[in-house]
């Protein structure tokens, strides 16, 4: 069985692949690859193993031998799932590998922000500390977590981890209904939970329900020094509306991990306005990239494999 990696830069150059090479009889493995070149690189393969890589209609149909895509994430977006299922490929993808590491990266946005971090670096790296008339800075109230509410969209287990470390931390955790299934779901919706809540955290799929889930009129209900965490997907918040709401000080603080176009080759409004004075954190959608969790995808990708034959072969 050939099986072949179209992206193993993805997935950074310290990780071990010999989870996925004993099972297939040969692995040829590239480091980056257009949606063009998958289609060349793919041919006489049975396994695609795929990060980013855009494969679609057309190059689906290309691949009669293809039987199975192993991608190296939990979202499917790239791959062109109607097509895969009418063509018989199967499609296997990991989830709760980077747990530990993306649940570590929402609550250091949270801490961040609570501390208004980037405003104090910000007045530290001007000077403004050393002009100081007494020992401290104190112009940007920051915000105690210790008994404030941590709302949280998305209770799976990533969800559940940030809320057990705001738990830690003292904070009240509530989860919001699941988006789009509000009139089935017991728990309060997030316009319900959104007025007070001082902490949100977002942690749920992006899909028709939860595009734009906390938009203007949303954000109009929070408080004004409630914090916005976003390590989810980019979209799930209207950004530009978040941002108006930071500069008008009717938000406390943003952190995302994501944005709607990654990479941003064409810009985006919260990266010109990092140069600003506002409680704002982006990070390059790194809140995965710890090396347990990037080896925990072969790990993870080799045991999507082995059970995959298995069931091929009726075992």
């Amino acid at each position: 069985m050939k099986a072949v990696i179209l992206d193993a830069a993805s997935l950074g150059p310290d990780i071990d692949l010999s989870a996925i090479r004993d099972q297939v009889e040969t692995l040829e493995v590239h480091e980056a690859s257009t949606t063009e070149q998958s289609r060349q690189r793919l041919t006489g393969a049975q396994v695609a193993i795929v990060n980013k890589v855009v494969l679609d209609a057309a190059t689906l149909e290309a691949l009669p031998e293809l039987k199975l895509i192993c991608v190296l994430a939990t979202g499917t977006n790239n791959i062109d799932m109607t097509s895969a299922e009418r063509l018989g490929i199967a499609v296997r993808n990991v989830t709760a590998y980077g747990t530990a590491s993306v649940a570590q990266h929402s609550l250091m946005l949270i801490l961040a922000l609570a501390n208004r971090l980037p405003l104090y670096q910000r007045d530290v790296a001007t000077g403004r500390w050393n002009e100081s008339p007494f020992f401290c800075l104190m112009d940007h109230g920051t915000l105690q977590l210790e008994g404030k509410h941590l709302v949280i969209v998305g209770q799976g287990e990533l969800g559940s981890r940030v809320a057990a470390l705001g738990e830690a931390f003292g904070m009240r955790v509530s989860f919001a209904a699941r988006p789009g299934n509000e009139g089935n779901d017991t728990r309060p919706g997030i316009t319900e939970l959104a007025p007070e809540a001082d902490v949100i955290s977002l942690h749920c799929p992006l899909t028709d329900a939860t595009r734009h889930l906390v938009d203007a009129a949303l954000i109009a209900t929070l408080k004004p020094d409630a914090l916005l965490v976003n390590c989810a997907r980019g979209g799930i918040i209207d950004e530009e509306a978040a941002l108006a709401a930071l500069r008008e000080g009717r938000l406390g603080g943003l952190g995302v991990d994501v944005l709607p176009a990654e990479p941003p080759r064409n810009g985006h409004p919260l990266l010109d306005a990092l140069a600003e004075p506002l409680n704002l954190i982006v990070t390059p959608h790194n809140a995965w990239i710890t090396p347990e969790a990037r080896q925990r995808i072969v790990t993870l990708t080799g045991e999507n494999l082995r059970r995959w034959k298995a069931q091929r072969d009726g075992a």
